[in-house]
């Protein structure tokens, strides 16, 4: 039987408890409650911002070196800790622990990156037409940060956000999805047990309709980052308009993969089904559109349809599973719904479709992995955000085309292209309008040093990951001098 953890939230300094609890479900078995954390007030909140203010202003002031050393740290913690922190990121998630186990591994890389930032240069020298003067250019942390993290990606999410935020010396406010708190407070146990102050660093739990408005609307605020769904995404940006905040949104995707006549098919089916089903296509950049040139099509939805096919579902922490289950049965259900409205439009379901059979199935927040084929331009699974297991194939005459479908959409976060041809993979590159685009590669997979961040209603014009990621963490200021 898995036990039932109990958690306390992370404001003023310190750790904090409530008489109002949370139940964490984990969605391999849903009637299992694997941790419970608090329902914080907005009382508590208001008062941790204060002590978030103060934080800014303690760790702003530490030298940039240390603040390294610091991060160095806490990513040698989170590795130390990697098989709790993995098997804990499953239970309370639904992804495999493999995909867990990357999950850690790649949210300490987040950390380890950006402490070797504390050894670059922070500022330039700027020649002044005034005599006998030195100018300038100093980047400063801008302060307190709030940053509101997705149930998908519930580590690797505040890590790339967090990581970038203390490397240039803001103290932040971490609000993670209420379906998985519990990894992002063992993220600020790393942090403050790797030496960060524990005034730079609240981390909140509670239910959003309690306390989004004194989440959202303290004046302490001088920026917020925010991964999530389109639709709150815009409505916090309108909340926020005329207050004079910086806003970084991460937003939806629509993710196509376009696969011509001489793409070498094994692959192209391969690479698609691994970034459309792996953690159960609840990935940001997960392909869910494929366009594929009309005389292969055929052949590469028969290979695509195998390869979906031999993708076990199951438990996350079974070592067989290959595709775990959705986040919670609100999502399972969603899923299920958008399936079988593309079928009433006319799509084929070529794989896949249903919750699966059996047992274990039956107890958790399963979709198999879905291939839906016949699908036109025209229908809603073509135009609407899925977030699971579920790619759609439509039938292109040529790149020109495919392109531009794969444009028409109000997304723009990642794009792939599968050929043998230099020619079209230099014509996919350039018209694709997509932050992200890869040629025989999969639409997800960036590292953390890669600039990431989508176009149109994917994102907002900070990119996240990189060295530009310390564009929206920090501000500029242009110092000058005259000797006399």
């Amino acid at each position: 039987m898995t036990e039932t953890r109990s958690y306390n939230a992370h404001v003023g300094g310190r750790w904090e408890g409530s008489g109002t609890l949370l139940d964490v479900h984990d969605p391999s078995d849903w009637d299992t409650v694997v941790a419970r954390v608090p329902a914080l007030g907005a009382d508590v909140v208001r008062e941790g911002y204060k002590t978030a203010r103060e934080g800014a202003r303690i760790w702003g002031r530490t030298n940039a070196l240390e603040r390294g050393r610091v991060l160095f740290r806490a990513a040698a913690i989170l590795r130390d800790r990697a098989s709790e922190l993995a098997r804990l990121l499953a239970q309370e998630n639904g992804k495999t622990l493999a995909e867990a186990t990357g999950e850690v591994g790649k949210s300490a890389e987040f950390f380890e990156f950006y402490a070797g930032v504390a050894r670059l240069p922070y500022g330039d020298l700027i020649h002044d037409a005034r005599p006998d003067t030195t100018t300038s250019v100093w980047h400063e942390p801008v302060g307190v940060v709030l940053a509101i993290t997705p149930w998908n990606d519930p580590l690797l999410t505040p890590s790339r956000k967090l990581a970038p935020a203390f490397a240039a010396g803001n103290a932040v406010v971490l609000k993670p999805a209420s379906d998985t708190p519990t990894i992002a407070l063992e993220l600020t146990r790393a942090l403050v047990d790797a030496g960060l102050p524990p005034e730079a660093i609240t981390t909140v739990t509670g239910r959003i309709g309690e306390i989004g408005e004194d989440l959202v609307g303290s004046p302490e605020i001088d920026a917020i980052t925010f991964t999530g769904s389109t639709g709150v995404g815009l409505d916090l940006q309108r909340k926020v308009a005329g207050r004079n905040i910086r806003v970084q949104c991460e937003m939806g995707g629509k993710n196509a993969a376009i696969v011509l006549a001489d793409a070498d098919l094994d692959l192209a089916a391969e690479t698609i089904a691994a970034a459309g089903f792996a953690q159960a296509g609840q990935r940001c950049t997960a392909t869910s559109r494929v366009l594929v040139e009309a005389s292969v099509k055929d052949s590469f939805v028969e290979r695509l349809v195998a390869v979906a096919n031999s993708y076990a579902a199951g438990p996350s922490l079974d070592p067989s599973t290959v595709v775990g289950p959705m986040v919670s049965r609100r999502q399972q259900s969603d899923v299920i719904g958008h399936v079988a409205t593309a079928s009433a439009e006319g799509a084929t379901i070529a794989a896949g479709g249903t919750v699966g059979a059996g047992e274990v199935l039956q107890k958790g927040c399963y979709v198999l992995p879905t291939v839906l084929d016949d699908v036109t331009a025209d229908m809603t699974i073509w135009r609407t955000e899925v977030f699971g297991p579920v790619v759609a194939v439509l039938a292109v005459s040529s790149l020109d085309e495919a392109v531009e479908l794969a444009n028409a959409s109000e997304y723009g976060l990642s794009a792939a292209l599968f050929t043998k041809s230099m020619s079209a993979a230099n014509t996919f590159l350039r018209d694709i309008d997509a932050g992200q685009a890869a040629v025989n590669l999969p639409t997800s997979g960036w590292d953390v040093h890669h600039p990431f961040g989508g176009f149109k209603l994917s994102g907002s014009p900070f990119k996240e990951q990189g060295l530009g990621a310390l564009a929206f963490y920090t501000r500029t200021k242009t110092c000058a001098v005259r000797a006399l």
